[in-house]
């Protein structure tokens, strides 16, 4: 039976683990590879792990930096940052990395993302779209660590991506980064009901129900979140932390109800259809 993945997200800043707040005010956390080590114990669906520097300083991923992770990780791992070249994702693939990320080159090269999926695989190519809502022109994709607008709707970005062969599409709310309100569920359906890759929602899971909503929403869908997995409490107490087994099974249920639920609208005429993903 397929399940909703739950999916920490683990930024890398100067080294280490950071949470930021609509992709600034970077807090220090902790130490990456510790982090991992405890997810390990947790029995964590999958992680991501994104070097927040490399693109922003123009520099290859930090390969001994990644090659530790990978060593000690347990789970699929997706790595993201400074990717630009398909020799650099072979490289990561090699020092045992499942998915590649790739954010800024999917906009700005998008041909060699389909070089990249040939050669490797559409399943290791993860695209992310990091995504802030304008009040005039509605949804906008922005690259660069959100410093550059690229006025392109993600609805049509996935889709083409899609087409190029990526095996996944993450999309990341700039607006809800870190604010623990919630997922934009908007933003989420829109390019669920535009892709039939997996999906995966980022940005503004603040606690356990924010993650059912979203799998009520979608179903079958990867539920990331950054915050909800570092802090607990008001006060944001620096904490990893992960949801029960009997937590898990519980959202497990939630998606196959809302599966359920989209299949019968369709079959008596409704407009929304769900198609099962992973």
């Amino acid at each position: 039976m397929l399940r909703p993945r739950i999916i920490p997200c683990l930024l890398v800043h100067n080294k280490g683990l950071v949470k930021t707040v609509n992709f600034g005010q970077p807090k220090y956390v902790g130490d990456p590879v510790n982090a991992v080590r405890i997810f390990n114990e947790k029995e964590v669906d999958e992680l991501i792990v994104l070097d927040i520097d490399a693109t922003a300083q123009n520099r290859e991923p930090d390969y001994a930096m990644i090659r530790n992770l990978a060593a000690e990780c347990r789970m699929p791992l997706a790595y993201g940052g400074g990717v630009k070249t398909l020799e650099q994702v072979v490289k990561i693939i090699k020092l045992g990395v499942e998915k590649v990320a790739i954010s800024s080159l999917a906009i700005e090269k998008p041909e060699v993302i389909a070089d990249m999926a040939r050669y490797v695989g559409s399943q290791s190519i993860v695209a992310v779209l990091d995504v802030k809502r304008d009040a005039r022109r509605g949804y906008e994709v922005w690259t660069r660590n959100g410093k550059k607008n690229t006025k392109r709707d993600p609805v049509s970005v996935a889709r083409e991506l899609e087409q190029l062969g990526v095996g996944e599409i993450t999309i990341n709310s700039i607006d809800r980064d870190g604010m623990m309100k919630g997922y934009d569920l908007e933003l989420a359906r829109l390019v669920r009901d535009a892709v039939t890759v997996p999906m995966t929602v980022l940005g503004g899971a603040g606690k356990l129900a924010d993650l059912e909503a979203l799998i009520r929403e979608l179903g079958i869908v990867g539920a990331a979140a950054g915050s909800l997995f570092v802090f607990k409490g008001v006060y944001k107490a620096v904490l990893i932390n992960y949801p029960s087994r009997a937590e898990k099974a519980a959202l497990a249920s939630a998606a196959q109800g809302a599966v359920a639920a989209h299949a019968t609208r369709a079959s008596t005429g409704g407009k929304s259809t769900e198609k099962v993903r992973a």
